[in-house]
């Protein structure tokens, strides 16, 4: 099912939810009931219970925000390390520079589209992706250099083929969720508390009152979908891309 769809059926369940309720409840109230004596205490309360779920759902999206970018800079980190290393080894002899970046560009297609689908659907890198990576560190550090200049060209090399798996390790580590299952816990049902405490000011069902309830209502749930979906930097709609892969090789584009 599309994301966007599931947005809305979240928001629009979230909306129906509310206005039932308060119809419901509208039409069993006590006729002596007066919306007017909500005590003071309760109305204290439900503005504090907002307060609070705000700034816990502000520092919930912070979290997930940061780490979905923490996950394209790892990305861009190792793209831009294999794409270097593509252009440093113009100095080596033709056959060692065609073989390294004969395996590089295996890996960067390994990557752009076996790799980023398992990322996906399980959570974790491939052994594939791991053994190429592999053969472009052999095929650097196993090169011996015999000229000056290629011995000026070996240790940069090196480095960015570290850089390269650094990068890589590093993507492979947020691969899975952020937010513990602990705090998504908290999340619900403090939403669910933040509407419930709608009721307690004894809403009734008038238009400009079950907009408002329905607009609040949207509001959480749209909030609480935003989370999940940065939740999984590179698994859901608004996720870590291979763009910067795919800049650097455009030719692995198709």
């Amino acid at each position: 099912m599309p994301e966007w769809l599931v947005l809305t059926l979240a928001m629009l369940a979230a909306c129906a939810v509310v206005v039932v309720v308060t119809l419901v409840r509208d039409r069993r109230a006590p006729e002596d009931e007066d919306p007017s004596e909500t005590p003071d205490v309760i109305e204290y309360m439900t503005m504090w219970i907002g307060v609070v779920y705000a700034i816990v759902l502000g520092l919930a999206i912070a979290g997930v925000w940061e780490a979905r970018s923490a996950a394209q800079d790892h990305v861009q980190a190792e793209a831009a390390a294999l794409h270097e290393i593509t252009e440093r080894v113009r100095v080596y002899p033709p056959d060692v520079r065609d073989r390294i970046r004969d395996d590089v560009n295996a890996y960067v297609g390994h990557v752009v589209t076996t790799e980023w689908q398992t990322m996906a659907e399980d959570g974790s890198v491939t052994d594939r992706g791991t053994e190429l990576l592999k053969r472009v560190r052999v095929d650097v550090t196993d090169y011996e250099p015999r000229t000056d200049f290629e011995a000026q060209a070996y240790q940069p090399l090196v480095d960015q083929v570290t850089a390269a798996d650094q990068a890589r390790n590093a993507r492979a580590s947020s691969t899975g969720a952020t937010m513990p299952g602990v705090v998504w816990f908290g999340l619900v049902i403090g939403g669910a508390a933040t509407i419930g405490m709608v009721f307690a000011l004894q809403i009734r069902r008038t238009p400009r009152e079950l907009v408002l309830a329905g607009l609040f209502s949207a509001l959480v749930a749209f909030l609480l979908f935003l989370i999940w979906d940065f939740d999984e930097p590179y698994s859901q709609g608004i996720s870590a891309s291979t763009d910067p892969f795919l800049r650097l090789f455009p030719h692995l584009g198709g």
